[in-house]
């Protein structure tokens, strides 16, 4: 910040992101993948918040009843339940920051092999960070739930069908998540994931919401069309209506999040392979006459059984842009400004590379012997300011040429195949002057045939890229270890999410258990129901999980990632039984402690 300012026009600061495209490539994804499972974490914790509220509030209704019999105000109960939120979050946030520092101690252990340096020491802001995040989540997503306790009627000692006034949250909620999206942006500063994610939440839980009164509406009719555990489960599924709904939204999302980052993680981390397998090429050739390519060629296919493909190198200046002189243009960016005045390295070709994709305009195709086109990469045209149609006029050895810009690409600067910004179509190029480049991947026990390359063909300049794979893979390597530590930590949020939503009918079940165990029923048909029960729940969350998984990472894929996704039908079918076997098992065994309580203490509580 203090050198920016005396900088002149044509310095610039070099930092992290002029290591290399593709050391920037690798990382930048790796960025925002850890970005992604932070904002999953944020929002599991705000749904398990609230579950657990939810609860809380259920389950004090009879203590708060008995209060204002005894002449508790509103205000009492109001400041009484607000402290113990307070210290609740302290605790906490404590705890939380605790795990928090332990795990960056874990990590630098964990890399300690794979590094040269240490990792700096975690700046005492996380800790604010994390208080701030525990404060904006119980605020917004506990207070409506606890503070419902205040509305209980007195007469709920008496009767105990009494509840409190149903909760109306949709403004405080409002407000709520409008804070918690705020505070995400300012913690992640990516607008479009930050948005991306909340769309794709929002459908998955209206979603979620239709089909599970669906759900609801289908087994009323159906239920008793099966055995005595299944009508029972089945039941309980049609019965509380209200809190399945509740626990098929929240499974939803915790499943939906869970598989989205497995997705998304996966798919990361197969792009790096993909990208730099143990084939990729390891020796750059530059400086080829165009004449002494059919002999180069012709020599790797006899001694290596392939022949590495080529591109043409024309080194040129650009000198106008829509005739305007490059020297009377500001550019904004300093980039931009670095290109515009630089001689640059420029190529012609007939097909789209494979590493490169086009995102606006179209490419000229494999037959084209038109006029001269030009195609960019779209982050030089974006840092050049410039746009398609623009004509842009170029100086190559005294001559000069001008052709208008008629498509932007991506370039996978991480494939390790040749790129080039600026692509010029085929035809007249031809006759300026070019050299080739190309590269190759020569085995070490094969290296002897670079000897006999050099020897007949002295003019190449060859360069060895072994040191640069093995940095870029060691980068990959940490970046992958990094995307595996943190997503430990987002499954652990989404069961606890699990957990809090399957608690919320717990104290409901303890009684009728009870009950139906004072009328002969056995335990075992008792828990089948149960199981039953969050089998239906877990079955239909899961499957809309991996439906919303698949939407919102073919959106972040190709909007975000820059990954070709491919849809993979399986997905549905491991989130419909993931979601069936995890909130089955799951609830089964959460509540078989409910269960299995002797039902005369439970009849006398109660």
């Amino acid at each position: 910040a203090q050198i920016t300012g005396r900088l002149s026009r044509d310095q610039r600061i070099r930092d992290l992101g002029d290591a290399g495209e593709q050391i920037t490539a690798a990382i930048d994804r790796a960025q925002r993948f850890l970005t992604l499972a932070s904002l999953v974490t944020l929002i599991l914790a705000a749904v398990a918040t609230a579950m657990a509220a939810r609860r809380y509030a259920l389950r004090h209704l009879d203590t708060v009843a008995l209060l204002k019999s005894l002449g508790a105000t509103q205000r009492f109960i109001q400041g009484s339940t607000l402290v113990q939120l307070i210290i609740i979050t302290l605790g906490a946030t404590l705890i939380g920051t605790a795990i928090g520092f332990s795990a960056q101690f874990l990590l630098a252990a964990i890399l300690a092999d794979f590094m040269r340096f240490e990792l700096p020491t975690a700046s005492l802001w996380a800790g604010a960070l994390g208080l701030v995040t525990a404060a904006v989540i119980a605020i917004g997503f506990a207070v409506p739930h606890l503070f419902q306790l205040k509305t209980t009627p007195p007469l709920r000692v008496l009767r105990h069908d009494l509840a409190a006034p149903p909760l109306r949250a949709g403004l405080v909620y409002g407000v709520a998540i409008g804070a918690l999206v705020v505070m995400i942006y300012v913690i992640v500063r990516d607008f479009r994931l930050l948005a991306l994610i909340v769309v794709g939440l929002v459908g998955t839980t209206m979603a979620a919401v239709i089909a599970g009164w669906c759900l609801v509406r289908a087994l009323t009719r159906f239920r008793g069309a099966a055995g005595v555990a299944w009508r029972y489960g089945l039941a309980n599924v049609s019965r509380r209506g209200r809190e399945s709904v509740v626990q098929i939204v929240a499974f939803g999302l915790g499943l939906m999040v869970l598989l989205l980052l497995s997705v998304v993680r996966n798919d990361l981390l197969q792009e790096w392979q993909r990208t730099l397998p143990n084939d990729a090429p390891n020796y750059f050739m530059i400086n080829i006459r165009p004449e002494s390519w059919l002999g180069i060629s012709a020599l790797f296919e006899r001694e290596l059984g392939t022949s590495p493909d080529f591109l043409p190198l024309i080194r040129g200046r650009m000198t106008r842009i829509n005739n305007q002189p490059i020297e009377d243009i500001e550019f904004t960016n300093p980039r931009g400004r670095s290109f515009g005045r630089r001689e640059m390295n420029l190529t012609w070709a007939a097909t789209l590379p494979e590493s490169n994709r086009v995102r606006a305009g179209r490419w000229w195709g494999s037959d084209y012997d038109g006029p001269l086109q030009i195609s960019l990469d779209e982050d030089v045209a974006r840092d050049m300011g410039v746009k398609l149609g623009d004509k842009v006029t170029f100086d190559v050895g005294g001559e000069e040429f001008t052709a208008p810009l008629t498509s932007l690409r991506f370039i996978e600067w991480d494939s390790f195949a040749p790129n080039f910004y600026f692509v010029l179509s085929p035809g007249e190029v031809g006759s300026l002057p070019q050299t080739y480049l190309s590269s190759v991947y020569v085995p070490m026990e094969r290296r002897q045939v670079l000897n006999q390359l050099l020897q007949k063909y002295p003019g190449i300049t060859l360069l060895d890229l072994e040191v640069v794979l093995a940095q870029v893979r060691s980068v990959v390597d940490k970046a992958s270890l990094a995307v595996q530590y943190v997503f430990l930590f987002t499954l652990l949020a989404g069961l606890v999410v699990l957990l809090a939503a399957i608690q919320i009918t717990r104290d409901e079940r303890r009684f009728e258990s009870a009950l139906l165990h004072t009328l002969g029923a056995r335990r075992s048909k008792i828990l089948q129901g149960i199981a039953v029960e969050f089998i239906a729940l877990g079955s239909l969350a899961g499957l809309l999980a991996a439906l919303g998984a698949t939407a919102i990472g073919w959106v972040l894929a190709e909007n975000l990632f820059d990954l070709d996704y491919r849809i993979d039908p399986l997905l549905w079918v491991i989130g419909f039984l993931v979601g069936a076997v995890i909130v089955g098992l799951t609830g089964t065994l959460a509540t078989r402690k409910a269960v299995n309580e002797p039902p005369v203490l439970v009849l006398r509580k109660g």
